[in-house]
This record gives C-alpha cells, sequence and structure tokens, in this order.
C-alpha cells in the first residue's frame, strides 16, 4: 500500500488539529455559563484566595523561627542570631499579615460581610503570632522532652526535631490553634491539613492540647475540634479522639456544641483506641488499651481493656488453639 507523502500528510494533520480546536470556544462557553449553576464550586472575585503554597511557606518560616538553626543550611552563632531572627521574624510578619488579610477579605466579600478592617486585622494577628513566638517554643521543648522520655528509640532532642513526624504535625498544630483563636477564617485548617497530609496526624486547630504531648509514631490519630487534652497525654498511632455519628438534619445545631471527648492529666492510650463523644471524659492518670471503642465516662486512675481474643494456630498436620 503506498504511504501518503508527507507534505499532505503534514497538511492533513494540520487541518484535524484545527477543526478539533474550534470546538473548544464553545465548549468554554458552556463552562462559563456553567459556573452561574450550583455545581459549580468557583472563586471568580476581584480578589484573590489566600494561597495555600504562600500557607505552606509560613510554616516553614515559623518553624526557622521557634527552632533557630534546624531548619537552614547557613551556620548560626551567637554574633549573627539577632541577624538571622530579625530578617526571619520581619520575613514571616510580612507574609503572614498578607495571608491573613486575604483569608478575611475572602470571608468578608464571599458572604457580604460588615466591613473589619481586613488590613489591620491582617498585621494585628500577625504581631499577636508573633508575640506568642516566645510561649510556642517553651511549649514545643516540654513537647520534645516528652517525646524524648516517652520514647526509648529517641536517640536525642535533635533527632526528635529533625525527623519525628509527631513534633511536625503537633507544631504545625499549635501554631494554627493560636490563628484558630483569633478567629482567623481558612489558614489554620489548610495548615493542619497540610500537616495530616505530609504526616497522617489529623489534628483540628481548635483542639486544647495541654502540655508535654506525645503521639508515638502517630499515623491514623485523628484528633477532633472540639477535643480537650490534658497534660503529659501520651497516645500511639491509631487513635481516635472523635464525635459520635449523628442524623444529617442535627449537624448545624452541634457546629457550636462539644462533640468530642476530654483527656484528663497523664492518661495513656494505646494503638487503634477509639474514643467519642462530647461528654465523654478520661479520667486522670487512666490507661486505655489498644482498639477499644469508647462513648462512657471513665473515672480516674482506670485501666481499660478489651477482653483478650482467642488464637488459634494452625500446623501442617494438626490444629491446636491458644488463648492469648
Amino acid at each position: 500500500m503506498d504511504q501518503m507523502p508527507k507534505e499532505d500528510q503534514c497538511r492533513t494533520d494540520v487541518s484535524s488539529s484545527q477543526r478539533y480546536r474550534g470546538e473548544i470556544p464553545d465548549i468554554v462557553d458552556r463552562l462559563v455559563v456553567s459556573c452561574d449553576g450550583r455545581e459549580c464550586f468557583e472563586h471568580v472575585s476581584p480578589e484573590p484566595i489566600p494561597s495555600r503554597e504562600s500557607i505552606i511557606g509560613l510554616i516553614e518560616k515559623a518553624k526557622k523561627i521557634l527552632f533557630p538553626g534546624y531548619f537552614i543550611h547557613a551556620r548560626i552563632d551567637r554574633v549573627n542570631l539577632g541577624y538571622y531572627l530579625g530578617q526571619e521574624v520581619t520575613g514571616f510578619f510580612e507574609a503572614l499579615a498578607e495571608q491573613v488579610t486575604l483569608s478575611i477579605r475572602h470571608d468578608c466579600l464571599r458572604y457580604d460581610q460588615p466591613c473589619s478592617k481586613c488590613l489591620d486585622r491582617g498585621y494585628e494577628t500577625a504581631i499577636r503570632l508573633l508575640k506568642e513566638m516566645p510561649a510556642l517554643r517553651r511549649a514545643l521543648a516540654l513537647d520534645v522532652i516528652a517525646a524524648r522520655e516517652g520514647d526509648p528509640a529517641a536517640k536525642s532532642e535533635d533527632e526528635i526535631i529533625f525527623s519525628y513526624p509527631a513534633l511536625s504535625g503537633i507544631t504545625i498544630y499549635r501554631i494554627a490553634h493560636q490563628l484558630y483563636e483569633q478567629g482567623v477564617p481558612l489558614i489554620p485548617r489548610i495548615m493542619t491539613e497540610y500537616a495530616h497530609s505530609q504526616t497522617g496526624i489529623d489534628i483540628h486547630p481548635g483542639a486544647h492540647i495541654g502540655d508535654r504531648f506525645f503521639i508515638d509514631h502517630g499515623t491514623g490519630v485523628v484528633i477532633g475540634e472540639t477535643a480537650v487534652i490534658g497534660d503529659r497525654v501520651r497516645i500511639y498511632q491509631g487513635v481516635t479522639l472523635g464525635a459520635l455519628s449523628l442524623p444529617k438534619g442535627t449537624i448545624q445545631d452541634l457546629r457550636t456544641r462539644k462533640r468530642h471527648p476530654t483527656i484528663e492529666d497523664d492518661v495513656v492510650i494505646y494503638a487503634g483506641a477509639s474514643i467519642l463523644g462530647g461528654e465523654t471524659v478520661i479520667g486522670a492518670r487512666s490507661v486505655i488499651g489498644g482498639n477499644v471503642w469508647i462513648t462512657e465516662s471513665v473515672p480516674p486512675d482506670t485501666r481499660v481493656f478489651s477482653k483478650r481474643p482467642e488464637l488459634i494456630f494452625k500446623g501442617k498436620r494438626s490444629g491446636n488453639r491458644m488463648k492469648n
């Protein structure tokens, strides 16, 4: 079979491309029209939405301030520490103020709210967070100490700061919580969901968590918005501090009510435990065993474990049953 000359083939390719490309304007028109309906979530506005990439950058900037020298390539010593912090703090302040302003302005225009002086609030929020940095640093230092004391595999504080996903998740939570408490929209949740995607640890920025908090391993941990956790609490992977499932019609009424449990001081919760409900309180110094399901309060100094399962071991010739 004779092949088409190259020049003719090229003309055919160009013609096909133009024929299909000619359909694009009509497709664009239909997409524009569809944005007027409920099936389209859009953000077509004269003001830009807060930038997820910039907010992730803020997290990295904050870590450089909270843990000087750990997350940069340059050398820091006592001679240049002030210069280094001055540069980092100034850059963080400007970037945070901008993103907070955008988040407040977004809500103002999106939901037709009265003017709340978003630019002033952006600068005020950024300064308030910076003023909290020494307290945040002390809280995180206690979290590092709790990890060092609670994990025999931890060789040093440096190892924990550099490599432990739990500390990364807690660090981002503590930053986001400060912004959440100031009423900043969008940004706190973007921060903690970024931590979730990076570490597997899902802590809502609205949760209240005390000092010396330690999550061992961490993957699969879920801590809900209204959870309250005391001091010196230790939890393991797969733990859920969640809400009870409720009918769809009641969701709106419960948004401002406590839906997640309270964990008092010095509690240990082992892997896979689920503790649910806003009225559920785990009393101080209690130990919650792995894979238990709790929807009622537990008194202080209580050990809660599920019944030991019956294990069956089957060999090639005969079956043996053993209780664990």
